[in-house]
């Protein structure tokens, strides 16, 4: 345990070294400083030479984008007039980025009637009495106006309990397709390439936006999946992994080591890092709750022998 709050430190200090050393490449003062710290000890060596090869990494500034993201919804800390001149033009140039990468965000608060955060999934109650659960990072716009059901699923997963009306249909539109039923249980989950449409119970017609007449019905236990291009086959969804999360759960079986890190990442506030290639393919089982999903990630991580190394802000980095 001692070894390992020691190697926090030092990467949390090369991190650290790293920052100031970009801000200020021509101190020469910052610069001895520096090399008398990474002289001192060989783990200190280390530590800057891993920080330097991960801040090359593609998948980093990625991460370093949706981290501005998320920190511009926080409260920013008063101003301190110590700062310098050169500080200051660097934070109003910062603020200008974040605000250029958090217009989606904002444009989706203002299109939503109804959102949840990172982690959080909540139940609501519609106007006609149907019941719709709202996973993690998930957002809807309502019309239930002049006796219509339509719904827009904006973003994210959402499982749906609508109540039988024959008279008044149910719609909900995402991004690729719409899904239209009369009273049934079932789930959307939409992303940027497609949507995923399952049926628990009931059923359901599914119709592309782009072309209204590529349709298809499905039963329960199936699901479909709609992009820009077309509607896949009907397929034999597995429920109790499609829907787990509804219990609190995820589970996989023999799955890639990326993607189920990346079905846990949908829960954390933070952003994970794979810095190496080799864990990226390795399978994974087992069934993790999403209450706290930093655990989770660090024991999936821990289950392919993974180490990790954490930094301020919720940054993960697995290698």
């Amino acid at each position: 345990m001692r070894q390992n709050r020691t190697a926090d430190r030092a990467s949390e200090k090369a991190m650290d070294w790293f920052i100031r050393l970009q801000s200020k490449p021509d101190d020469d003062r910052t610069r001895h400083d520096f090399a008398r710290w990474r002289d001192a000890h060989v783990a200190h060596d280390e530590a800057f030479r891993r920080i330097e090869r991960l801040m090359a990494m593609p998948s980093l500034h990625e991460a370093s984008r949706r981290d501005a993201a998320r920190l511009a919804k926080s409260p920013r800390p008063e101003t301190r007039r110590s700062w310098t001149k050169y500080a200051a033009a660097m934070a109003a140039a910062l603020l200008i980025v974040v605000g250029y990468l958090q217009y989606p965000a904002l444009l989706l608060r203002w299109q939503a009637d109804h959102m949840t955060a990172p982690g959080e999934r909540k139940i609501l109650t519609l106007p006609d009495g149907s019941l719709i659960e709202l996973n993690t990072s998930s957002a809807v716009a309502l019309d239930f106006a002049g006796g219509r059901r339509r719904l827009s699923l904006l973003a994210g997963e959402v499982f749906f309990d609508v109540k039988p009306d024959s008279a008044h249909p149910f719609t909900v539109t995402t991004r690729f397709s719409e899904t239209t039923v009369k009273g049934t249980a079932f789930s959307i989950r939409t992303g940027d390439d497609e949507d995923m449409i399952l049926l628990a119970h009931g059923r359901v017609a599914v119709s592309r936006l782009a072309d209204r007449s590529s349709m298809v019905e499905i039963d329960p236990g199936q699901f479909v999946t709609a992009d820009a291009a077309a509607i896949s086959e009907v397929r034999t969804a597995a429920l109790d992994m499609a829907l787990a999360w509804r219990d609190g759960r995820v589970v996989f079986r023999e799955e890639a080591f990326a993607k189920a890190l990346s079905e846990l990442d949908r829960y954390y506030v933070g952003s994970v890092v794979i810095a190496n290639e080799q864990l990226e393919t390795m399978k994974i089982s087992g069934s993790y709750r999403i209450d706290d999903p930093r655990t989770a990630i660090l024991t999936l991580a821990a289950a392919i022998g993974a180490k990790e190394a954490r930094f301020p802000g919720g940054l993960i980095i697995l290698y």
